[in-house]
């Protein structure tokens, strides 16, 4: 990949679920010139009350557990902070001392380091599964075992940890919730998604991208929208749990090879890049189109989201003729050919590239390329 440009997204659109460290990732995608559109399908939220927090603490205290599973460093950052406030920091680290600590990652492990802890082991995938697979496969039955919980109960794995184990406590310093009620952007993205007005769309966490299709069923769209993720918009996850609901409903997102936000962030532009490189060679130079912009030669020219529709079919033909028909259907509503005529009309005006976009009679419309 070329290195860091400022144009290196220019016109390209890209959707933002995320919620922490969301901010990293809108700020790299528009560096590079990209337009964002950040809409969190769920939000971290620490307790309204510490007092869960506290109660859990102690009880994990008096338990001096054998094993802690250490899941996200954020998680384990906050739990700390809470204890030290309630005057239960010191205690903490001394009950934990002799705990043999599991954690799932290396944040989480940098988060048990800053505690003044060290671990013994990380799973091999990074994930929860694989963390309770690492207990269950390395440790004997019967033992005591605390949970640092990250966003949600994971219901399924704590029962596998209850079967071999008589005790196991958990601790939840931090949760998912919706977004209010009156936030409205979810509701743009799925719109976005499903008229074609992003090119990417990112996923940091499978709760997320539960959520999404969760309030896409709400709306009536959520077939709609799992098309459009399927064939029409770059879906991007940051590693294999977070695109495990993407792929349960027949989603194919891209991965980075490390499961890290740096990462993400590479392969989403390597992609977006990689997608406008297919330019064509036309009387007026060579054309690409980079989201909602297009290329001739030397010239940029930014389209509205009518003339991008029009222009995005003509173009993906590569050179075939598309009929009214299909040049319809790409339009939102049902257009009737005077609609048609005019979005042609002001594409053509704004391309100011005369007879790039051809027209067959009695056919429909074409990219005039070169040698063809």
């Amino acid at each position: 990949m070329l290195g860091f440009r400022p144009d290196q997204l220019e016109g390209f659109r890209i959707g933002v679920t995320s919620d922490r460290r969301a901010g990293d990732l809108i700020d790299a995608f528009e560096r590079r010139g990209a337009s964002v559109l950040h809409a969190p399908t769920l939000h971290i939220a620490n307790a309204h009350r510490d007092d869960p927090v506290i109660e859990a603490t102690h009880d994990i205290i008096a338990a001096r557990p054998d094993v802690l599973l250490a899941t996200t460093a954020y998680g384990v950052r906050r739990w700390f902070e809470v204890a030290d406030a309630a005057g239960l920091g010191d205690d903490l680290v001394d009950a934990l001392s002799n705990t043999s600590i599991l954690v799932r990652g290396p944040k989480a492990r940098g988060g048990i380091r800053a505690a003044g802890l060290d671990d013994v082991g990380m799973s091999r995938e990074e994930t929860t599964p694989s963390l309770v697979d690492k207990v269950l496969e390395e440790f004997p039955s019967g033992l005591t075992v605390a949970v640092q919980l990250h966003g949600m109960t994971d219901a399924p794995q704590l029962d596998r940890l209850r079967a071999v184990h008589p005790r196991v406590l958990t601790v939840a310093p931090y949760q998912w919730r919706e977004p209010d009620e009156g936030d409205t952007r979810v509701a743009r993205l799925i719109d976005a998604v499903c008229s074609a007005q992003l090119d990417a769309v990112t996923f940091t966490s499978a709760p997320a991208v539960d959520a999404l299709l969760a309030t896409a069923a709400t709306l009536g769209r959520e077939r709609e929208l799992i098309a459009a993720l399927r064939d029409s918009v770059l879906v991007a996850a940051v590693g294999p749990v977070t695109a495990a609901p993407l792929v349960d409903v027949g989603i194919s997102p891209i991965q980075p090879d490390r499961f890290r936000m740096g990462a993400l962030i590479r392969l989403v532009c390597e992609e977006l890049e990689r997608s406008a490189a297919g330019g064509l060679e036309t009387a007026h130079g060579r054309v690409q189109l980079r989201g909602t912009v297009v290329r001739i030669g030397g010239r940029r020219v930014p389209l509205t989201p009518t003339q991008l529709a029009v222009f995005r079919t003509i173009f993906l033909a590569r050179g075939a003729v598309v009929s009214r028909d299909d040049l319809a259907r790409a339009l939102p509503g049902n257009p009737d050919d005077h609609v048609l005529d005019m979005a042609l009309s002001r594409l053509r005006t704004a391309l100011d590239a005369p007879g790039l976009v051809a027209t067959v009679v009695k056919r429909g419309y074409r990219i005039a390329v070169l040698d063809d």
